[in-house]
Protein backbone atom coordinates (compact mmCIF):
# COMPACT_ATOMS: atom_id res chain seq x y z
CA UNK A 1 0.00 0.00 0.00
CA UNK A 2 2.78 2.13 0.58
CA UNK A 3 4.24 1.87 -2.97
CA UNK A 4 0.82 2.64 -4.46
CA UNK A 5 1.09 5.73 -2.24
CA UNK A 6 4.74 6.36 -3.23
CA UNK A 7 3.89 6.47 -6.86
CA UNK A 8 0.72 8.43 -7.11
CA UNK A 9 2.47 11.15 -4.50
CA UNK A 10 5.38 11.02 -7.60
CA UNK A 11 2.76 11.19 -10.50
CA UNK A 12 0.58 14.11 -8.98
CA UNK A 13 4.11 15.76 -7.71
CA UNK A 14 4.90 16.20 -11.52
CA UNK A 15 2.02 17.48 -12.84
CA UNK A 16 2.54 20.68 -13.19
CA UNK A 17 -0.79 22.85 -12.37
CA UNK A 18 -2.89 24.77 -15.01
CA UNK A 19 -4.63 28.36 -14.97
CA UNK A 20 -8.71 27.71 -15.50
CA UNK A 21 -8.06 28.87 -19.09
CA UNK A 22 -5.22 25.96 -19.29
CA UNK A 23 -7.57 23.25 -18.36
CA UNK A 24 -10.25 24.58 -20.43
CA UNK A 25 -7.95 24.62 -23.05
CA UNK A 26 -6.60 20.84 -22.37
CA UNK A 27 -10.50 19.62 -21.78
CA UNK A 28 -11.37 21.28 -25.80
CA UNK A 29 -7.95 19.38 -27.09
CA UNK A 30 -9.03 16.04 -26.12
CA UNK A 31 -12.61 16.98 -26.99
CA UNK A 32 -11.50 18.03 -30.36
CA UNK A 33 -9.09 14.89 -31.23
CA UNK A 34 -11.54 12.77 -30.10
CA UNK A 35 -14.08 14.53 -32.68
CA UNK A 36 -11.48 14.33 -35.21
CA UNK A 37 -11.33 10.57 -34.79
CA UNK A 38 -15.28 10.22 -35.01
CA UNK A 39 -15.33 12.30 -38.11
CA UNK A 40 -12.97 10.44 -39.52
CA UNK A 41 -15.00 7.06 -38.89
CA UNK A 42 -17.68 8.81 -40.21
CA UNK A 43 -16.17 9.88 -43.29
CA UNK A 44 -14.64 6.35 -43.86
CA UNK A 45 -18.54 4.86 -43.67
CA UNK A 46 -19.88 7.68 -46.23
CA UNK A 47 -16.43 7.09 -48.49
CA UNK A 48 -16.75 2.98 -48.52
CA UNK A 49 -19.88 2.57 -51.09
CA UNK A 50 -17.57 4.75 -53.27
CA UNK A 51 -15.24 2.23 -52.35
CA UNK A 52 -12.60 5.31 -50.67
CA UNK A 53 -11.27 6.20 -47.41
CA UNK A 54 -11.96 9.66 -45.42
CA UNK A 55 -8.13 10.49 -46.52
CA UNK A 56 -8.85 9.58 -50.60
CA UNK A 57 -11.98 12.07 -50.77
CA UNK A 58 -10.27 14.67 -49.39
CA UNK A 59 -7.44 14.16 -52.03
CA UNK A 60 -10.68 13.60 -54.51
CA UNK A 61 -12.48 16.86 -53.33
CA UNK A 62 -9.01 18.60 -53.40
CA UNK A 63 -8.01 17.43 -57.36
CA UNK A 64 -12.13 18.66 -58.12
CA UNK A 65 -10.13 22.05 -58.17
CA UNK A 66 -7.98 20.75 -61.27
CA UNK A 67 -5.43 24.26 -60.23
CA UNK A 68 -3.27 22.21 -56.97
CA UNK A 69 -0.03 20.44 -57.13
CA UNK A 70 0.73 17.68 -54.43
CA UNK A 71 2.41 19.73 -52.01
CA UNK A 72 -0.36 22.33 -52.22
CA UNK A 73 -3.13 20.29 -51.31
CA UNK A 74 -0.87 18.49 -48.84
CA UNK A 75 -0.67 22.04 -47.00
CA UNK A 76 -4.59 22.82 -47.80
CA UNK A 77 -5.35 19.34 -45.53
CA UNK A 78 -2.87 20.10 -42.75
CA UNK A 79 -0.85 16.71 -44.33
CA UNK A 80 2.75 15.90 -45.12
CA UNK A 81 3.49 16.14 -49.11
CA UNK A 82 4.66 12.06 -48.70
CA UNK A 83 1.13 10.93 -47.81
CA UNK A 84 -0.52 12.80 -50.45
CA UNK A 85 1.50 11.67 -52.68
CA UNK A 86 1.34 7.97 -52.02
CA UNK A 87 -2.28 8.93 -51.89
CA UNK A 88 -2.44 10.69 -55.23
CA UNK A 89 -0.33 7.94 -56.63
CA UNK A 90 -2.68 5.32 -55.92
CA UNK A 91 -5.74 7.67 -56.85
CA UNK A 92 -3.89 7.87 -60.24
CA UNK A 93 -3.86 4.15 -60.99
CA UNK A 94 -6.74 3.71 -60.43
CA UNK A 95 -7.85 6.10 -62.93
CA UNK A 96 -9.57 8.49 -60.14
CA UNK A 97 -7.23 11.43 -61.08
CA UNK A 98 -4.67 12.97 -63.50
CA UNK A 99 -1.50 14.40 -63.07
CA UNK A 100 -1.32 17.12 -66.01
CA UNK A 101 1.34 19.78 -66.81
CA UNK A 102 1.89 23.24 -64.41
CA UNK A 103 2.74 26.22 -66.22
CA UNK A 104 4.47 27.38 -62.97
CA UNK A 105 6.44 24.76 -62.12
CA UNK A 106 7.58 21.92 -64.79
CA UNK A 107 7.93 18.92 -61.74
CA UNK A 108 5.06 19.99 -59.68
CA UNK A 109 2.06 18.46 -62.04
CA UNK A 110 -1.31 19.61 -60.90
CA UNK A 111 -3.82 17.13 -59.95
CA UNK A 112 -7.33 16.30 -61.59
CA UNK A 113 -10.41 14.58 -61.26
CA UNK A 114 -11.41 12.18 -63.82
CA UNK A 115 -15.03 11.73 -64.66
CA UNK A 116 -14.60 8.34 -63.12
CA UNK A 117 -13.18 10.78 -59.85
CA UNK A 118 -15.61 12.92 -59.95
CA UNK A 119 -18.26 10.14 -60.34
CA UNK A 120 -17.49 8.48 -56.89
CA UNK A 121 -16.80 11.98 -55.44
CA UNK A 122 -20.97 12.78 -56.49
CA UNK A 123 -21.56 9.32 -54.63
CA UNK A 124 -19.67 10.57 -51.50
CA UNK A 125 -21.34 13.79 -51.66
CA UNK A 126 -24.48 12.77 -51.66
CA UNK A 127 -24.35 10.56 -48.66
CA UNK A 128 -22.42 13.39 -46.96
CA UNK A 129 -24.97 15.92 -47.41
CA UNK A 130 -27.68 14.07 -45.79
CA UNK A 131 -25.54 12.98 -42.51
CA UNK A 132 -24.40 16.78 -42.31
CA UNK A 133 -27.86 18.23 -42.61
CA UNK A 134 -29.02 15.08 -39.88
CA UNK A 135 -26.64 16.33 -37.59
CA UNK A 136 -27.04 19.66 -38.29
CA UNK A 137 -29.97 20.08 -37.23
CA UNK A 138 -29.25 19.01 -33.76
CA UNK A 139 -27.60 22.87 -33.48
CA UNK A 140 -28.77 26.03 -34.67
CA UNK A 141 -26.41 27.84 -37.24
CA UNK A 142 -25.26 30.41 -34.70
CA UNK A 143 -24.18 27.49 -32.45
CA UNK A 144 -21.78 25.80 -35.36
CA UNK A 145 -20.29 29.19 -36.53
CA UNK A 146 -19.43 29.97 -33.07
CA UNK A 147 -17.29 26.73 -32.50
CA UNK A 148 -15.72 26.57 -36.02
CA UNK A 149 -14.62 30.34 -35.18
CA UNK A 150 -12.64 28.86 -32.12
CA UNK A 151 -11.29 26.18 -33.73
CA UNK A 152 -10.28 28.23 -36.72
CA UNK A 153 -8.70 30.82 -34.00
CA UNK A 154 -7.11 27.92 -32.46
CA UNK A 155 -5.65 26.79 -35.45
CA UNK A 156 -4.27 29.95 -37.04
CA UNK A 157 -2.61 30.25 -33.86
CA UNK A 158 -0.90 27.00 -33.93
CA UNK A 159 0.05 27.50 -37.56
CA UNK A 160 2.06 30.65 -36.11
CA UNK A 161 3.57 29.06 -33.69
CA UNK A 162 2.46 31.18 -31.03
CA UNK A 163 0.13 30.78 -27.52
CA UNK A 164 -2.00 34.17 -26.72
CA UNK A 165 0.66 35.08 -24.47
CA UNK A 166 3.19 35.62 -27.72
CA UNK A 167 5.47 33.41 -26.31
CA UNK A 168 6.30 30.82 -28.87
CA UNK A 169 5.61 27.08 -29.03
CA UNK A 170 8.55 24.27 -29.44
CA UNK A 171 9.37 23.13 -32.98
Amino acid sequence: MDEIQNRQHVVKQNRPERTMEGDAFSAFAITALRLAGHLTAAGDQLAKPAGQTSARWQVLAAARRGNMSVAQIARALGLARQGVQRLADVLESEGLIAYADNPQHQRAKLVRLTEEGAARLGVIEIAQAVWADGLGAAFTSTELDAARAVMVRVMEMLEGGETAGGSVLPV
